[in-house]
């Protein structure tokens, strides 16, 4: 019996190994969820007195707090980057590669599309500044880059743990999850004591979420019962119901995401259960060619079309702001059938961005004759970009610090420099053995540091 069990958790994890359509599929989708979400968001209003105040409509609709519980899939992009990155991290440790290997490889993944973003809307606002624009629109479109950035921030944090983490799941998965559950609940009971603390779940809270993606990469929620899956979505939701209708949380998950508490963690479990459970259906759906055609572009330029979404819609928000165009007040029936012309226009704009950014997402090249960086360079680039980016998420962006965060960011991809091609030390080794007895899967011998989002 326990002979089967084990040869059904091995087979688990070698489909595991392999790409999952449906994890693409639904990253997709989360993305034009959260476009669409963005889109009810902004909302800038020009005054007669010349003043710019800004309007979160969506936000002041009385159904949106429930309706927030389904369309808060924050956690569902941290629970598929925990598959997909613990899935690169065996691959690269099997190849020979450290650590540091792999948070060179991240660093550069996640930091050059940023970087880029951040350099071209510090030249062009303050092109717009010397044209004339008032400073407080144009205040008003540099805080478009905020959003994307403390997501950066949290994920990229959340990756750079993967080998660690890593470690601590093969030797006791479930015990690893629980640990930072309780330092979630721990930092959540201290908050009101010490409200800075609060921000220490940033790690805390992502890291929990990421370990679900670990867990259904190794296929445990693929051993569970229907019956299960259901009874951890039900029993999540009622926990959530309990915590936020006791006011012991606000019951807007938007209120609740910075920084994120214990709601966003038991929201991850309901979604990584109906993933699961939802995931045979999702697996056809990906098989469908034009969609499996579709995937193959956008979905190797996600973090792309993230990061360049909202600043392209504040943009173009402010751009109408200084035409004689006339606008529909926000909240009315006009101004809603409106926001489906404004979603088009988006991922209009979006295409030729993506066309000249998104190569910036592309796997690093590795060079064989290249010394890859020093550790101490590879830590040293981290705290390079964490630095602006903390200032911006506790003071606030600003055109100074858009600057200078494109400046540490360029600084960063100087430090990280070329990426030389893991060599394994020992050359007989099975990879069961290198990942202590899990199965894994080698990518194609003409692939080098192919690491996904």
């Amino acid at each position: 019996m326990e002979r089967e069990r084990q040869t059904r958790l091995s087979a688990s994890r070698d489909r595991a190994a392999e790409r999952d359509p449906a994890i693409d599929l639904v990253r997709f989708f989360c993305l034009l969820l959260v476009i669409a979400a963005h889109c009810m968001m902004v909302g800038p209003v020009l005054h007669r007195d010349g003043t710019v105040s800004t309007e979160n409509t969506l936000m002041e609709q009385g159904w949106f707090v429930p309706v927030a519980w389904v369309l808060m899939i924050v956690p569902l992009f941290f629970v598929m980057g925990g598959v997909t990155g613990l899935q690169s991290w065996r691959r690269l440790k099997a190849r020979g590669g450290t650590g540091f290997d792999f948070a060179q490889l991240r660093l550069l993944r996640l930091v050059r599309p940023a970087m880029a973003l951040l350099a071209v809307m510090w030249g062009g606002l303050w092109v717009a500044l010397l044209l004339g624009v008032h400073p407080q629109v144009i205040q008003l479109m540099t805080t478009g880059a905020a959003m994307p950035l403390w997501f950066l921030a949290a994920y990229l944090t959340a990756q750079l743990s993967v080998p660690l983490l890593a470690r601590l799941h093969e030797r006791a998965p479930l015990l690893t999850f629980a640990s930072l559950v309780v330092l979630v609940i721990t930092v959540d009971s201290l908050r009101g004591a010490v409200p800075v603390l609060a921000f220490t779940n940033m790690i805390f809270v992502w890291c929990a979420v990421q370990q679900l993606g670990f867990l259904m990469a190794d296929g445990f929620f693929e051993q569970r019962s229907r019956t299960w899956l259901v009874g951890a979505i039900v029993c999540s939701n009622l926990l959530l119901g309990l915590v936020t209708g006791v006011a012991v949380y606000p019951g807007n998950m938007v209120d609740n995401i910075n920084p994120p508490n214990l709601c966003l963690l038991l929201l991850a479990v309901s979604q990584t259960a109906t993933l699961q459970l939802l995931g045979p259906g999702i697996r056809w759906i990906a098989g469908i060619r034009w969609i499996q055609a579709v995937i193959a572009v956008a979905g190797r330029r996600s973090m792309t079309v993230y990061l360049w979404h909202l600043p392209l819609l504040v943009g173009m928000s402010g751009l109408m702001l200084l035409t004689a165009f006339r606008q529909p007040a926000a909240g009315t029936a006009e101004w809603w059938w409106a926001r489906i012309p404004v979603f088009c226009a988006v991922i209009a704009v979006l295409v030729p961005v993506i066309w000249i950014f998104g190569r910036l997402e592309d796997r690093p090249t590795a060079a064989s004759h290249a010394r890859g960086p020093s550790r101490t360079a590879v830590v040293t680039a981290a705290v390079v970009v964490f630095i602006p980016v903390a200032d911006a998420a506790f003071n606030g962006l600003t055109l100074a610090l858009l600057g200078g965060g494109a400046a540490c960011f360029a600084l960063a991809v100087l430090l990280l420099g070329r990426v030389p091609v893991p060599v394994l030390t020992m050359p007989d080794v099975k990879v069961e053995e290198v990942r202590g007895g899990q199965p894994g899967t080698l990518p194609e011998p003409g692939l080098r540091a192919n690491l996904e989002t």
